[in-house]
């Protein structure tokens, strides 16, 4: 079996991971991307570096093992950060366990590559006067300044992600229940609350919305009648991009001192809630991570605040 063919293994891998495991799209495609890269260096090493040539046979099972793997990290260790080298070499290993699985291969040369070390960044987020001071610089005289206010409060209310919030319709929002119902990472639906602040902003926007969109010609058959809830001007779903853009803009007229971003916002809402003694696992359960450890990113934070406050405090250090 170790002659089959890398490229159509690689396409099943990642079919598989699509339709078994439910992964996201731009997760299936970051996977292919890794592994076509390390296949491309594999197979200049075989040629050493000279061109591939038409004739030439495809790369198999086979021609990887644990050196060539090794070889890679040590290539990759020039340009990249750990974390992407981590990854990369954590595409390699699933790779490798699935076509163990189906019986190609009957070890796995990445079981015995360490994955590197490195530091977790703590992440970057804004104190809670800063948040304030953002949402209240959002003028609302305007259509798409209540929009811009009420995803904004949306977002920090609910730590949703931006692709979540991208994806938001009216439907998915219940305002006597103050929650909303929102697609995660591998199309994993959630529920999650949201506050009244929001809600209100939500309210105030869709009611400006209908009440210019009277008088206008009716939606054309053939478009999609989901009702999104953020819209661009030309009456289309707000894009991810558009939102990351808007906020941008927002956050340097309001002279925040830290890049803002909406995953700032996320991770915001999640040092905020604990800070605030909210549960490990119920922000685990909010935020939607599947693991725990991935949560506890955001107590490096608190620690730091609190050890910060000691050093200021404690009389006798």
């Amino acid at each position: 079996m170790e002659d089959a063919p890398i490229k159509e293994l690689i396409a099943s891998f990642i079919e598989s991971l699509s339709t078994e495991k439910g992964y996201a799209d731009n997760t299936c495609r970051a996977y292919q991307k890794d592994l076509e890269a390390f296949c491309a260096y594999v197979e200049k090493s075989l040629l050493g570096g000279e061109p591939r040539e038409k004739n030439m046979p495809a790369l198999v099972l086979g021609d990887i093992d644990g050196l060539s793997i090794r070889g890679y990290l040590g290539h990759l260790h020039k340009q990249n950060k750990k974390s992407t080298i981590g990854r990369k070499l954590s595409a390699i290993k699933s790779f490798f366990k699935y076509v163990i699985r189906l019986g190609y291969a009957g070890g796995n040369p990445a079981e015995m590559v360490l994955t590197p070390k490195h530091n977790r960044a703590i992440p970057t987020y804004l104190t809670v006067d800063d948040m304030f001071r953002l949402l209240d610089s959002i003028k609302t005289d305007t259509l798409f300044g209540l929009r811009n206010r009420a995803m904004f409060e949306v977002l920090y209310s609910s730590g949703v992600r931006i692709s979540e919030l991208a994806g938001l319709s009216m439907n998915n929002v219940d305002f006597s229940d103050c929650s909303m119902r929102v697609m995660g990472k591998g199309s994993k639906e959630r529920i999650v609350p949201v506050g009244k602040k929001a809600l209100t902003a939500i309210q105030a926007y869709r009611q400006e919305l209908e009440d210019e969109k009277k008088g206008t010609p009716p939606m054309e058959e053939g478009q999609p009648d989901d009702d999104p809830m953020f819209l661009n001007k030309n009456c289309g779903r707000l894009s991810a991009r558009s939102i990351a853009r808007i906020l941008e803009k927002i956050s340097r007229e309001c002279g925040i001192p830290v890049p803002v971003s909406p995953h700032a916002f996320r991770h915001s809402f999640a040092t905020h809630m604990l800070d605030s003694g909210a549960d490990l696992r119920v922000v685990q359960e909010l935020l939607g991570h599947k693991s725990l450890s991935t949560t506890q990113k955001y107590t490096h934070v608190s620690i730091d605040r609190l050890m910060e406050a000691y050093d200021k405090a404690h009389p006798r250090k």
